[in-house]
């Protein structure tokens, strides 16, 4: 695995943030129970959540960079994308806490310490924008990094909104501005969750990977040289960035050792499309007969 040190600097990033973000959710929820300020108990659960992808994220580096063994025979991309979906069902949890004590503070209206309040959230913002900052050039590789990332920038977003709420608290005095807060702040966090939840499933039930064209590929092998027609195609995630395909391929009735220049040009082509994992079985055609003769497939695996 030759990217093992950009790995290892990632997992660092990662775990210093979680320690980071886990400390700073106590010192935030015990801000906000004393503060009486529901806003800061919902930011620290959304910080929670945040931590979570944290973990996910450097459970995920870690599990990639682990080889493929006997019996998980692709590796373990897959347990960071099923950790990724529970952490975003956690996240609906808390949500749900959140509404129905954003509900009870309507109802009874609490005295709120804005200052507290306000504080508080300078924190936070300084701590999510740094972590953000770290995170931002590998957000592109991996699923988890970028729902961490996702989750930090929700969270600026929503200390920012403390902030200004905790002003206006402060000038006004009106101390319903602050569970509208926190409803708006679990929102986030449902939508947050909402899009984990879609992309985890799309890998777990084998979907087709995000943004690409079933028919976009089918096309571009049927270009190839030698290939007469392609069926029974298939393609699905292994991971956030690993694909597989399997597909049977009709070619004129030739020599297996012709064939294999066939089966180099259709792995270049696939290349182009992050597949690496490939499954081609050739079928010949054959002139005088209408039947179809099947050989063995040829295996072709190759890593990166």
């Amino acid at each position: 695995m030759h990217h093992h040190g950009h790995h290892h600097g990632t997992a660092n990033i990662l775990k210093w943030s979680f320690f980071a973000t886990i400390l700073f959710v106590a010192v935030e929820a015990f801000a906000g129970f004393h503060s009486g300020s529901l806003a800061l108990v919902s930011d620290a659960g959304h910080n929670f959540t945040d931590a979570l992808a944290l973990v996910l994220a450097a459970i995920g580096v870690y599990m990639q960079s682990k080889p493929a063994d006997s019996v998980k025979t692709f590796g373990y991309h897959r347990a960071g994308v099923l950790t990724a979906f529970f952490n975003a069902l956690t996240l609906v949890c808390i949500s749900g806490f959140i509404f129905y004590e954003a509900w009870q503070r309507f109802v009874h209206p609490q005295p709120i310490e804005a200052w507290t309040m306000f504080w508080v959230a300078v924190a936070g913002l300084a701590l999510n924008g740094g972590i953000m900052w770290s995170l931002h050039s590998e957000k592109d590789h991996d699923l988890n990094i970028r729902a961490a990332f996702v989750h930090m920038l929700g969270d600026a977003v929503s200390s920012v909104g403390i902030i200004a709420g905790a002003i206006a608290i402060h000038f006004t005095g009106f101390a319903v501005i602050d569970p509208i807060l926190s409803v708006l702040i679990g929102i986030l966090i449902v939508w947050t969750a909402w899009d984990i939840i879609q992309e985890s499933l799309n890998v777990l039930l084998e979907g087709l990977p995000r943004g690409m064209e079933l028919n976009e590929v089918t096309g571009a092998m049927r270009q190839i040289d030698g290939v007469i027609d392609v069926h029974d195609l298939h393609i699905w995630s292994l991971g956030s960035s690993a694909h597989a395909l399997s597909c049977h391929v009709l070619i004129e009735d030739m020599p297996p050792s012709e064939s294999t220049a066939i089966l180099q040009r259709i792995n270049e082509v696939l290349c182009k499309y992050e597949i690496h994992h490939t499954t081609v079985q050739f079928e010949h055609t054959n002139c005088e007969a209408p039947c179809t003769i099947v050989v063995p497939h040829h295996e072709h695996e190759h890593q990166h």
